[in-house]
């Protein structure tokens, strides 16, 4: 269905054009005006969700508003309130210092318009002002009977073919009611910035998730669905089911000053991502279960649920202030079309895909059965996915289309419309800066099972190695260098009298000034051996003081010779010993997430290709979903040689609030040897606080981090330590200082600066995915671009954490600065 037969379809929906101030209620520019319900009167009304704006074009906006009586609650339904009609007003007269106020706009009016209000769709509304100059900045206001609504402000996008010397705005995501605090949105709304890209989950649809379970400021009080239905049984965490449900999400989310202040002051360009439905969703199915398997045809499938789609579809319409086309008449769960572009002048063009939709199953269904017949869940189909199992699941289900047909179709992300229409539309596009509004990471994310096993084994056996030289050292006499050396050899296979004379033909050559490898094969080592011996005991000798000595012998067994050894064998090494069958599945390569752009490969390589080809430069993805900040570059084929050319770079902003990434890899790992890649655990005594714990993230070094100094590993857990103290009563006074003891004190403790120094050292060699140049998985934040003609800038705003459960005053606690210059996919940190 094109945009005009949606809106011919669609009572809400109502049009203001500028200095005419006519208003049109109903479907669209070509039909009639319906007239518009009674004016409402008097001063019984309120607006408990503030105003919008969104989507700015050169000669307009879409704007939005609720309105109730006064008497009715903020966040429930008023139906008795019936229909009426409220005035909109538009100025372009400077009224910067109303914005967020009720006083009344002065100025000559662009726009004096009347508005139908309906009770159907809870009373809001949505109107399109058209007719507008470019590039100006507007004043906006609603007025039900003698009750004014607060200020807002919007600019116009500037015109089509005008040169734009700079353009200034941010882009956000994931934004959990029930977990961490919102003063994100005060700090960005206080921001020089002209308009706000959402990229998805604005609400959350689940209520008492177990990753709903964390600290919480005091000033969001619990959800309570009105009605809602159970995930598991009869009790415990809920999810939205009904429009009432899905309603009450948006309204209750709204009625937060701090978001209200952001949307009064900047319009949004909005697009959703999956929990604005349901999870992990696809078209009308969720995936809180597994779903079913067909043994005949080999498929699995998902509970649909079309009814439940169509609420969420209706809702988010209804209170996201977004210019697209719904549908309320069909019966299709496809009602609504929100992938639209809008251009700004010469130098940017925003393409807002929707990546839920239209998207097929995932390549592996989660009912699909692993190798103990037993469905594979989540895990195996979207998360830790082996990367030769969905390559071939997804050239299978690609064979399998018919000749002629769209052979992207079953493992499609986009859909083969809204893929047509992306690439058309990239094309031919004449800006200079194309801006992918994408909901899930473009960047692969992999994980070479084989290296990160040997690397956790190795890790594992550091303790082992150093007891073992420790006790051989007292029979030498306490020489832990010849000690180190003795232990290489009889590790790497030597006989122990025979590591035992080398060990001192090397202690006497290297005091000497010989050649010690030829003293150690003399004695009757391997070439081998001698080589890990020799190193062993220059790693000893180096180091100061007995412990540390035995420690720097062990690292170098470990990682010089073991975990080489288990790289090359597999679960054959006899490192692995015991521990074999267990870890056997894990000698392999995955892909970590397989329900962004890693799960959709062939489709990603489409569209890179399209870009490549076609020598479409200047892509950036500005991406949400992953409550992570990423910065990379996607290449044309990430399974090629050399991973590909890069052809476009994607951004990836943190949560507002939700939850990180990291923090559900710990919680997925804990009591698992796995742990290991993702976290370790600290504890640091304080003055006058006692013992904090914290999960120290080495996840973002197993997945691409450099090799950090001791300074930079201890500033790592500087945001950790203090969300720590806070939760211990320290005041947001004094957290600066006792975070900065803590600093020290870990500074100075071996396990920091030698174990776990040494550790992320290991890690970061892993070198997992050297296309992703900035990563930090435990975050909160927003990001700032600026854009200019020759290149821009993203900014990362990481947020300081939860003080107790208040929000603290200081919102961000640090900002990371990149720059991407015009016609080179390239990222670089400046700062």
């Amino acid at each position: 269905m094109d945009r005009r037969s949606f809106l011919r379809n669609s009572g809400f929906w109502t049009a203001s054009v500028a200095l005419g101030g006519l208003a049109a209620c109903g479907s669209n520019e070509d039909s009639p005006a319906t007239p518009a319900p009674q004016p409402a009167t008097g001063s019984n009304w309120q607006f408990p969700q503030s105003v919008a704006s969104g989507d700015p074009r050169a000669d307009g906006i879409l704007l939005w508003t609720r309105v109730i009586p006064a008497s009715a609650d903020a966040v429930a339904s008023a139906p008795g309130a019936g229909d009426f009609s409220i005035r909109l007003i538009v100025t372009a007269a400077d009224n910067a210092a109303l914005i967020g106020t009720t006083i009344a706009l002065t100025g000559a009016l662009a726009v004096d318009s009347n508005i139908a209000v309906y009770a159907r769709y809870d009373h809001t509304l949505r109107n399109k002002v058209s007719g507008l100059k470019a590039n100006t900045e507007y004043f906006y206001q609603f007025v039900a009977g003698d009750i004014r609504s607060r200020v807002g402000r919007f600019r116009t996008a500037p015109a089509a073919g005008a040169d734009v010397a700079e353009l200034r705005f941010a882009f956000i995501t994931c934004q959990d009611w029930t977990v961490n605090h919102w003063a994100g949105f005060e700090s960005l709304a206080n921001e020089n910035i002209d308009f706000v890209v959402h990229l998805g989950d604005y609400i959350y649809e689940t209520v008492g998730e177990a990753f709903q379970s964390g600290a919480v400021e005091t000033r969001h009080d619990a959800l309570v669905l009105p009605d809602g239905a159970f995930k598991s049984g009869t009790s415990g965490a809920k999810y939205a089911t009904t429009l009432a449900d899905y309603r009450y999400l948006y309204k209750k989310y709204r009625t937060d000053r701090r978001l209200q202040a952001l949307h009064e002051r900047m319009p949004f360009i909005a697009t959703w991502d999956d929990h604005e439905f349901s999870d992990d969703c696809w078209q009308d199915a969720e995936t809180y279960d597994n779903g079913t398997y067909d043994a005949g045809t080999g498929t699995g499938d998902n509970t649909h649920q079309t009814d439940r789609r169509r609420s969420a579809n209706r809702a988010w319409f209804e209170f996201m202030p977004a210019d697209v086309a719904y549908d309320e008449t069909t019966t299709s769960f496809s009602n609504v079309r929100i992938y639209r572009d809008l251009p700004f002048g010469k130098l940017a063009h925003f393409v807002v895909t929707d990546e839920r939709l239209y998207r097929a199953d995932h390549v592996i269904p989660e009912a699909t059965p692993g190798t103990g017949g037993t469905p594979l869940g989540s895990v195996g189909a979207r998360y830790f996915v082996p990367a030769d199992m969905i390559a071939a699941a997804e050239a299978s289900k690609m064979s399998k289309v018919a000749a002629g047909s769209d052979s992207l179709a079953p493992v499609s992300m986009l859909g083969t419309t809204q893929r047509d229409w992306w690439k058309k539309t990239m094309s031919a596009s004449p800006a200079t800066w194309k801006l992918w509004c994408n909901e899930v990471s473009l960047l692969r994310m992999g994980l070479d099972g084989t290296a990160a096993v040997a690397t956790l084994l190795s890790l594992l056996s550091v303790g082992t190695l150093t007891t073992n030289i420790t006790t051989a050292a007292g029979t030498l006499g306490g020489d832990v260098a010849q000690a180190s050396a003795l232990v290489a050899a009889t590790t790497a296979g030597a006989d122990k009298t025979v590591a035992t004379t080398a060990a001192a033909a090397i202690a006497a050559a290297i005091g000497a000034s010989g050649d010690p490898v030829a003293a150690a094969t003399s004695a009757g080592l391997t070439t081998t051996q001698a080589n890990l011996a020799v190193t062993a005991y220059r790693a000893s000798a180096a180091a100061s003081g007995a412990s540390a000595q035995a420690t720097a012998g062990a690292q170098v067994i470990a990682f010089g010779y073991m975990k080489p050894d288990i790289i090359a064998k597999g679960a054959a090494s006899s490192f692995v010993g015991g521990l074999a069958g267990a870890l056997a599945p894990y000698f392999t390569r995955f892909l970590l997430n397989c329900d962004q752009w890693d799960g959709y490969n062939a489709e990603r390589k489409h569209l890179m290709a399209h870009l490549k080809t076609n020598s479409i430069r200047n892509v950036v993805g500005l991406t949400g979903d992953l409550h992570s900040f990423h910065a990379g570059t996607v290449s044309d084929d990430f399974d090629a040689t050399g991973a590909g050319t890069p052809v476009m770079v994607d951004f990836v902003t943190a949560g507002m609030s939700s939850d990180s990434w990291f923090k559900y890899f710990t919680d997925a790992t804990t009591g698992s040897l796995l742990s290991t890649l993702v976290f370790s655990p600290l504890s640091v005594a304080v003055s006058g606080v006692g013992t904090i714990d914290i999960n120290f993230n080495v996840f973002d070094y197993t997945l691409q981090r450099s090799a950090p100094t001791l300074d930079q590993l201890a500033e790592q857990a500087r945001l950790p330590i203090r969300r720590a103290l806070g939760a211990k009563g320290v005041t947001e006074a004094d957290l600066d200082a006792k975070t900065n003891e803590a600093l020290a004190t870990l500074k100075s403790t071996p396990a920091f600066s030698g174990n776990l120094l040494g550790l992320a050292t290991q890690l970061a060699s892993l070198n997992s995915n050297p296309w992703i140049k900035h990563m930090v998985s435990d975050a909160q934040g927003y990001s700032l671009v600026t854009l200019k003609p020759d290149g821009m800038s993203c900014v990362f705003r990481q947020l300081n954490p939860l003080v107790g459960t208040t929000a603290p005053t200081t919102a961000v606690a640090s900002s990371t600065s990149f720059t991407v210059a015009r016609d080179v996919v390239a990222v670089t940190r400046v700062s």
